[in-house]
């Protein structure tokens, strides 16, 4: 027979194992009768980049910013716009050196460029991979999530209106559309400190005119960077800031920085990434906007189709941007 001791012991071992489960079985119950929800994970924006990297530096910022952004996932990056192979091998050594190299990466049409592919260069370090067709890519992937797509575009839309072309009814099953393009009521170099100067054709939509034409009466929401809100200049102290932090991606953005021989980087297409993220960097209001002959994103009367950010704070975006760049390691 068990000592009067021990089997007091064993009895409030029993009851208070009892307890715990009691416990662990009310207390969600009774957080949910106080109106607040069991935990749950926020649902992560698939994204779709498609981009024109290597001439300019600002695509390698916007690219690393969406790395480096835990609230996206990345379905995959498309290249746009002259030698799309040689953009697809810089986007996968970005990829590679970030250590993220499962983000899918697809070809887009290719082109004959003006433009100097400035960083080519640090692209031919870059791995080859299997060969994918950005528009059957891009279509595939929103047949394969309707409704959860966006499409972040900030090259010119050869692309974009090759989709339309080809499956106008899988296209229009996107999100929506963040742009970098086009010129409203500011042209380049208007920063916001003396009066407006008009716009002028901006270098996404000119590239491709009748590709920018599609995507505008395509019937998918629009949400359009331009000219007036995206001239974010990376001056010498957030550069000396920026690159001093020694990570592999700041270190890349180093490299990029002096092949791409801009003394004073604008950053355009960072706005259209950051936007996903927090679109109150660049509040936008709804639109009727026609894309002209000439490349010219014209303001006209009639039903919006666009939601067009007209202002931005610069000193806003870099204290949302900058930080996220600095990271040692993405969160994602």
């Amino acid at each position: 027979m068990m000592p009067k001791m021990l089997l007091r012991k064993a009895i409030y071992r029993e009851m208070a194992g009892t307890a715990v489960l009691l416990l662990t079985a009310v207390f969600p119950l009774l957080a949910q009768s106080n109106g607040s929800a069991p935990e749950t994970k926020t649902r992560k924006t698939k994204i779709i980049l498609d981009t024109d990297i290597g001439d300019d530096v600002d695509d390698a910022f916007a690219l690393g910013l969406a790395l480096q952004s835990p609230e996206m996932e990345i379905a995959g990056v498309t290249t746009a716009w002259g030698d799309t192979a040689l953009r697809a091998r810089m986007v996968r050594r970005m990829l590679l050196e970030t250590g993220r190299v499962g983000v899918p990466v697809a070809e887009g049409i290719v082109t004959k460029s003006k433009t100097p592919f400035s960083q080519a260069k640090w692209a031919q370090g870059g791995p080859g991979g299997p060969s994918m067709n950005a528009v059957d890519f891009l279509l595939e992937k929103v047949r394969t999530f309707p409704g959860e797509i966006t499409l972040v575009a900030i090259g010119p839309l050869t692309n974009v209106g090759a989709a339309i072309e080809r499956d106008a009814a899988t296209f229009r099953k996107l999100k929506r559309v963040v742009l970098m393009g086009g010129s409203v009521r500011r042209k380049y170099g208007d920063l916001g400190y003396a009066p407006d100067r008009g716009p002028e054709p901006e270098y996404n939509i000119a590239s491709d005119i009748a590709a920018a034409q599609k995507l505008f009466q395509s019937g998918v929401p629009i949400f359009m960077m331009p000219l007036d809100s995206t001239q974010l200049k990376l001056d010498e102290v957030k550069r000396e800031v920026l690159f001093s932090r020694g990570t592999p991606l700041t270190d890349m953005f180093t490299l990029l920085y002096h092949q791409s021989g801009r003394p004073t980087p604008t950053l355009f297409d960072a706005m259209a990434v950051a936007y996903v993220v927090k679109p109150e960097l660049c509040p936008v209001q709804k639109m009727r906007i026609e894309v002209d002959k000439d490349g010219f994103t014209r303001e006209v009367s009639g039903e919006p189709n666009v939601s067009v950010c007209l202002d931005s704070d610069s000193e806003l975006f870099f204290r949302f941007a900058l930080p996220r760049w600095m990271q040692t390691s993405p969160k994602n």
